[in-house]
């Protein structure tokens, strides 16, 4: 057979393929059909994914870096991130592969993860703590995993068991789909993964509401026999215009069940300007993120602490603008947020910094010798900074320089010295008088490539 009717033929399979999925869905209502939200800060900046048929999309991500810090740690250890692990080395912080499947209203997304985030952000969950069969062990390759049944009803209503992506602090867990790589104190401190049930309801074109019921803030177990509640409502009354709110309430503190917590995050984003041809300026948006939340009973109160009862509260904001160049070639951003956590009770652990938890060889525990204060009470606040110059030569691929800047009210980030030994190495034995080089401000200069298809 000639290779022009293999191609023809090829072709023709195509668009059979095309039109039967185009069949599948017609007469069905679609939420925020028609809209565009390639520009959004924690969304996919993709009109369409060439993995794409009937019955399934895959996709690749990769996401990889290389930063330098100023404060040179001898032991190259970051602090305080959850999209970074190591300094002044090339890492690879994310691998990722997937796909989401579709079948008669059958539905399930499986995304795997490899790299340095499998252990960065699992090493921040103690639920594995409590009982056997390391729960961070068996979920720490896995970004989510779900099943689920579509029902045909208004736009849509999806109900979903596994482990699901978290909005809270309005940045994407993928770094390719955020605006900035290292992310403000508000997304950093805050979830990035939910373990039980969703619902997604889509009661008009440009509204869903989603309840959760989940195991707890950012753990694969429950730490008290009460499981977390919360939902997401997000409304988009134009494509220009993103409105967004995350609610949770919860038991999550360890061996504590009366210690209630209470968080709230909501959003703002913005498109004001866009004009997609242009050469000069092609896009102009701003996202504003606020948080506010608590823990109270068991000996903390959420505000108007005193000695006996302390406050244990989180109040955060960030912003970032962004501006798109060159029909959306470049895209520049800036932005910071600050954070006030008393109480410390969403503050990252500082890696080297020992948990109060017993097992100092737990791959998913802080390693080090000397815990990070984090008793009812103890203040800490923080602000940040951050600016990035973006090159998308498709809509597949980012090279990102940003410049980070962050500092704390207390002794947190890395300094020269590092958190893990006199020598930088774990193999090292500490001293009596040894102490990690923790100091209150850091800068930094990240490059990233990242890629998704």
């Amino acid at each position: 057979m000639r290779k022009s009717n293999i191609f023809i033929i090829f072709l023709f399979c195509l668009g059979f393929v095309k039109a039967q999925n185009s069949d599948s869905i017609s007469g069905e209502n679609i939420p925020f059909e028609g809209m565009d939200f390639t520009w959004q800060n924690g969304s996919d900046r993709r009109d369409s994914s060439v993995l794409s048929s009937q019955y399934f999309t895959g996709s690749v991500m990769v996401d990889a870096n290389y930063t330098y810090a100023f404060n040179d740690p001898i032991d190259n250890t970051v602090v305080g991130s959850t999209a970074l692990a190591r300094n002044n080395e090339m890492q690879v912080s994310c691998a990722s592969l997937g796909a989401e499947f579709n079948y008669l209203g059958a539905r399930a997304r499986v995304f795997t993860q490899f790299g340095t985030r499998s252990t960065v952000v699992p090493r921040n969950d103690y639920s594995p703590y409590k009982g056997q069969y390391e729960l961070a062990n068996m979920y720490r390759y896995l970004s989510e995993a779900f099943a689920g049944y579509h029902f045909k009803k208004w736009y849509g209503v999806n109900v979903d068991f596994g482990m699901f992506m978290s909005y809270i602090g309005l940045n994407s867990y993928y770094q390719v789909e955020n605006w900035e790589y290292q992310a403000s104190f508000t997304s950093d401190n805050t979830p990035w993964f939910f373990n039980g049930m969703r619902i997604q309801i889509f009661p008009t074109k440009k509204i869903k509401i989603e309840p959760w019921i989940i195991n707890g803030w950012q753990s694969y177990g429950k730490f008290n026999s009460m499981p977390g509640f919360g939902g997401n409502i997000t409304w988009c009354p134009t494509e220009n215009i993103k409105l967004l709110t995350n609610d949770y309430y919860g038991t999550d503190a360890a061996g504590l069940p009366k210690r209630r917590r209470f968080h709230s995050d909501n959003s703002f984003l913005w498109r004001y300007y866009h004009l997609a041809k242009s050469k000069r300026i092609s896009q102009a948006a701003f996202s504003l993120t606020a948080d506010i939340g608590f823990e109270n009973g068991a000996g903390v109160k959420a505000f108007n602490g005193d000695n006996i009862n302390p406050s244990q509260n989180f109040m955060s904001v960030m912003f970032y603008n962004r501006l798109w160049f060159y029909e959306n070639k470049f895209a520049w951003t800036l932005g910071g947020g600050y954070m006030s956590n008393p109480g410390r009770y969403l503050v990252l652990y500082p890696t080297g910094q020992a948990s109060p938890l017993p097992n100092p060889y737990n791959p998913t525990q802080t390693a080090g010798a000397y815990p990070f204060s984090a008793n009812p009470g103890d203040l800490f606040e923080g602000w940040d900074c951050s600016t990035n110059f973006d090159w998308m030569p498709n809509q597949s691929t980012t090279f990102r320089i940003e410049f980070v800047h962050r500092e704390s009210s207390v002794p947190y980030f890395a300094g020269h010295g590092g958190v893990t030994s006199p020598t930088g190495y774990t193999t090292s034995v500490l001293s009596p008088d040894w102490r990690p080089d923790l100091v209150k401000s850091e800068s930094r200069i990240i490059f990233v490539v990242l890629f998704r298809m």
